[in-house]
């Protein structure tokens, strides 16, 4: 079936087979070129008009975050807070000042913020698609139109764009969108991280999808990157059936995560407030394995008060009562800017302040944090582990063990960066547990930007590299005897979760709707073919050949 005129390939980043005919975003408004020039005694009035119109779109993203959970709730938020941003609006009041109509300030103001994200380039430069739809859902408002979005088909559909905006992502229904293919994107861009919470099919990266007309009938294999054009009704059909059967086989996969023999391997989930974990506790997952806890952060002028986060914490204690629940501790800074603590215009944002970093700028963030986190354990008479993302020495590391145990809880860290992996059992002297993150991992050892489609390849967990330092941090848990689990993307690949395994880690912790797909997977295999898929994969040179290996071996 692969003839190469007719399938394309891009990065795979949410397992699963879908097939339909393809269609596309509806074409945006133009934006205005010609503009009024307002006098100055209605410039005031004019500004006001603006903020208005901002306020009207913040409102509505906050709304819709409202209403999703998890991955998508925080994504919205994000760009919630990107919507009042201070120096954008400012740079807007600027222009009309000058007298400039409000459209013309709101296109102004963000071509200049697009520039500047643009030559900071990384993560910075992700938020250029997030600004546009914000410039654009701006406009609509001042003018009167509906919001701009998505126009969702009525039968099942193959999504292809360039890129699609958060607002947009987390929208879409997986009855009628059946696979999402972009141009742009990364492995943990917006797009495939809301994708995965949906259990949609997702390729980003992909080259060529231009000249595929919309309407023509592809189909998707988020398990391997390929988009087959026209592809055989017959051979289509079969692929669609296969993939349904298998999901019908993950259905009724109920748990507790354990290889073929035995083995466990707990499978757990990634919540982000208590609704998320309510939600959660409906699948098979044997507990908490990542409690984001910044959406409490985000989208505040000022930081919530111990009170207030205990509230937050408790929920997804109770809803986990008797089970483990791992919080990591605010991680702020380069993709989700605090207004009270952090510089959205530093120079390299991924490289600055960020994680645990932010208590350096903000003295009695983590302390303050901590304590809200031993009232809501108090209160619900559950011990929580706690853990601190972006540790990169032995000392930081001690540190936080030091003050996470003088609240009688159960301290852990992040491996996200090259240093800790390298160094990961001498941080197992201090603390009882380690976490590999593997977006930030593969980022950071591979010196390629997460969010970046040109760097796509570079930033993929199967990176024989990124597979390496993972080995290395489970085999210094082995040594110890002293868990290390994984929370990154990686640990929602049912395959990959398989070659985790055989590496040594003890859990994984994904988004709640691929629990039981990581579950199923390693419920069909043996600790030893997991073993002898991990060294397979160890020995290869680049991640097509890793994930070729390890399916070879494990069939």
């Amino acid at each position: 079936m692969d003839k190469a005129v007719s399938v394309l390939r891009g990065t795979p980043v949410v397992p699963g087979v879908g097939c339909g005919p393809v269609v596309r975003p509806e074409v945006r408004v133009p934006v205005p070129t010609e503009f009024a020039t307002i006098p100055d005694t209605a410039r005031d009035a004019e500004i006001a008009r603006f903020v208005t119109a901002v306020d009207a779109v913040t409102g509505r993203l906050r709304a819709r975050a409202e209403a999703s959970t998890g991955a998508a709730a925080e994504v919205l938020n994000a760009t919630a807070v990107l919507a009042q941003d201070r120096a954008w609006r400012s740079t807007a009041e600027t222009q009309i000042r000058g007298g400039a109509d409000a459209a013309a300030a709101t296109i102004a103001a963000t071509d200049r913020f697009v520039v500047m994200f643009e030559k900071i380039g990384g993560l910075q430069a992700e938020r250029t698609t997030d600004l546009i739809d914000i410039r654009d859902r701006v406009l609509a408002e001042l003018d009167g139109r509906p919001e701009p979005g998505l126009a969702l088909p009525t039968s099942p559909s193959v999504l292809f764009a360039a890129d699609l905006a958060p607002a947009d992502t987390a929208a879409l229904d997986a009855r009628y969108i059946v696979g999402i293919v972009t141009v742009l994107g990364g492995p943990t861009s917006h797009t495939a991280i809301i994708a995965r919470q949906l259990g949609i099919p997702c390729i980003v990266a992909a080259a060529g999808t231009d000249t595929v007309a919309e309407g023509t009938v592809v189909l998707v294999d988020g398990a391997t990157g390929r988009v087959v054009v026209e592809p055989d009704r017959e051979v289509a059909e079969a692929e669609v059936a296969r993939d349904r059967a298998e999901r019908d086989r993950i259905a009724a996969w109920t748990g507790p995560g354990a290889t073929a023999d035995g083995h466990a391997v707990a499978v757990l989930a990634n919540v982000q407030d208590g609704a998320g974990a309510r939600a959660a506790r409906d699948t098979p997952a044997e507990g908490v394995g990542l409690f984001r806890t910044e959406l409490c952060f985000l989208d505040r002028a000022t930081e919530p008060v111990v009170a207030e986060q205990a509230d937050i914490y408790a929920e997804v204690f109770a809803a986990y009562d008797g089970r483990k629940v791992v919080l990591r501790t605010l991680d702020a800074g380069s993709d989700k800017p605090l207004r009270f603590a952090t510089h959205p215009d530093e120079p390299n944002p991924a490289l600055g302040i960020r994680g645990i970093r932010v208590d350096d700028v903000a003295p009695g963030i983590l302390d303050r944090q901590l304590d809200a986190v031993a009232e809501a354990a108090r209160r619900t008479g559950v011990t929580p582990w706690v853990m601190a993302p972006m540790i990169a020495t032995v000392a930081e590391a001690a540190a936080f063990a030091q003050r996470v145990r003088a609240r009688d809880l159960v301290p852990g860290v992040m491996i996200e960066v090259p240093a800790a992996a390298l160094l990961a059992e001498r941080l197992l002297d201090h603390v009882d547990f380690l976490s590999v993150g593997t977006n930030d991992l593969a980022q950071y050892t591979m010196a390629a930007d997460r969010m970046s489609p040109a760097l796509a390849a570079l930033t993929d967990p199967w990176q024989p590299a990124v597979l390496a330092l993972v080995a290395q941090t489970a085999a210094a848990g082995r040594a110890v005897g002293k868990p290390v689990g994984v929370c990154g993307e990686a640990a929602a690949d049912p395959l990959l979760a398989c070659v985790l395994a055989g590496f040594g880690i003890t859990s994984l912790s994904c988004a709640a709707p691929a629990v039981a797909g990581v579950g199923a997977r390693l419920a069909s295999v043996t600790l030893d073919a997991c073993r002898d898929a991990a060294a397979a994969a160890l020995a290869t040179t680049d991640p097509a050949a890793a994930r070729a290996e390890a399916a070879r071996v494990l069939g």
